[in-house]
């Protein structure tokens, strides 16, 4: 789970996918804005489609992130039939120094930058 504007929401962190995507009742919180084409993604086996970006803001276990996100109508359901609220992809990992610990199924934040030092 993350924190959006004090709502839970149920979240895949995906290595394997590169952007992070949110569902439109996420982005009712969120600041959005039309994105100048159609954006297409292959996603769970299927082709989707957006004209809309989000910007994501909240907190991962007490960690604040701030990304950008694209919505989607649907990601998809977990492996116990959960609705996916946001997938967390790649780049947003890289960037917030969150790996995955696949073993215990949990975060490793020990690389959350607490600054960032700008070259």
């Amino acid at each position: 789970m993350i924190a959006v504007d004090g709502r839970k929401c149920w979240t895949l962190f995906d290595s394997g996918a590169r952007n992070t995507y949110v569902i439109p009742s996420v982005a009712e919180v969120l600041k959005t804005s039309a994105t100048p084409r159609t954006i297409r993604t292959a996603l769970g086996g299927t082709v989707k489609e957006t004209n809309q970006a989000a910007l994501l803001e909240g907190e991962i276990d007490g960690h604040s992130f701030s990304t950008h996100a694209l919505v989607i109508q649907e990601i998809g359901k977990d492996e116990d039939g959960n609705p996916i609220e946001v997938l967390f992809g790649a780049l947003a990992m890289q960037q917030w120094g969150i790996r995955l610990n696949p073993a215990e199924e949990k975060l490793d934040l020990s690389h959350y930058p607490e600054e960032f030092l700008e070259f």
